[in-house]
């Protein structure tokens, strides 16, 4: 896909996306005093290195693109998201950046975003109703089935494995969670999975896994969904004295979600063997660049982007620009026909987080 109607060179290189083209939308051209136009993002979280690492990064894009920014932290609590909107809207907003951990529930807000003209982006979740200008977000089925090729090569297709689930109401963990299980089935069926809903709790996946480990003493693998369980998996593993080498029989195989920084520290030490970058950097980079896009009155259509990403359309009303999220292991080998880099690779983005 091409851009159709050419704006100018400093709105091109700011927004630098591929598939956009000349169009109406929300939001205007009205700006603050400043001239630059008002955003508002709103956090869902602050308790996770991943979310801290978004957090970080916004303020850096925001600027990139001439963006001024009024920030809020939801909490994962949904009535804290539509009572930070409110005030965004009163504050005379142009646009919205929104994280929801519950997809369902925000459907009202962006109702009445859409009413008002504002267009909101979405970053890391889909709705399940509702209209949004673009949803930044990595395919998460390629999460789960990434884990799963990883485990199940490492495991010669045989054993038990643990998944430690984030939470079902959330579309991310729904997606990670069938297409494990999806894969586990149709390409390593002699493999067990033992699902664990968590709720992106650290407490209760340590929990969960520990009683796992009782009853299934011979497991051998855990998916960890999110980061969220990194230091509680590896302290149980630990006290069961499973915290060894890969090439000890002992060794439990553990692959997580989300590419930070202690995650790279971890595979690169051996204490864990792998996980999925998710990109905390192309999520604030783009999440900003589309919203500015929005402000200028672009639209986009599906097809392939310029950053390596692919935009597919999830309904009509939602479009969804699907950013790359490579598998990371010790060893950068290939698993099930899945590439993999080393922990120490420059292009990851928790190498490149700074001070």
């Amino acid at each position: 896909m091409k851009r159709g109607l050419a704006l100018g060179a400093a709105i091109a290189l700011s927004v630098g996306l591929a598939t956009a083209c000349g169009g109406s939308g929300g939001g205007g051209t009205a700006a603050s005093g400043g001239g630059k136009p008002i955003v508002g993002v709103d956090y869902p979280r602050s308790d996770t290195d991943f979310w801290n690492s978004f957090i970080k990064y916004v303020p850096q894009f925001g600027a990139e693109n001439g963006l001024e920014l009024k920030t809020s932290n939801s909490q994962n609590d949904i009535s804290k998201l539509t009572a930070n909107v409110q005030s965004f809207i009163s504050q005379g907003v142009k646009g919205v950046v929104l994280a929801p951990q519950d997809t369902a529930a925000v459907a009202p807000t962006l109702q009445q975003l859409n009413t008002k003209k504002i267009p909101v982006v979405m970053v890391d979740t889909r709705p399940e109703q509702g209209d949004a200008f673009m949803v930044v977000r990595a395919d998460n089925r390629a999460y789960g089935e990434k884990a799963c090729k990883f485990l199940g090569e490492k495991l010669s297709g045989k054993g038990k494995v643990v998944m430690l689930q984030g939470d079902l109401a959330s579309i991310n963990g729904r997606d990670r969670t069938e297409a494990f299980n999806a894969c586990m089935k149709a390409s390593y069926p002699g493999i067990t999975v033992f699902g664990e809903a968590t709720n992106w709790d650290g407490a209760i996946a340590s929990q969960k896994l520990q009683t796992q480990l009782t009853a299934h003493p011979d497991i051998k693998g855990v998916y960890m969904q999110s980061s969220f369980a990194l230091s509680g998996t590896l302290q149980v593993l630990q006290q069961r004295g499973l915290l060894v080498p890969a090439d000890d029989p002992k060794h439990v195989f553990v692959i997580s979600n989300d590419g930070i920084p202690q995650e790279l520290k971890e595979i690169a030490a051996g204490n864990i063997d792998a996980t999925v970058s998710q990109p905390a950097d192309q999520y604030a980079k783009y999440a900003l660049q589309y919203t500015k896009a929005a402000i200028d009155g672009k639209t986009f259509k599906p097809g392939p982007t310029d950053h390596d990403s692919t935009i597919i359309q999830v309904r009509p009303g939602l479009l969804e620009d699907q950013l790359s999220a490579p598998l990371v292991t010790a060893d950068g080998g290939t698993y099930g026909g899945v590439a993999s880099v080393k922990p120490d690779d420059s292009s990851l983005w928790g190498n490149n987080l700074g001070g």
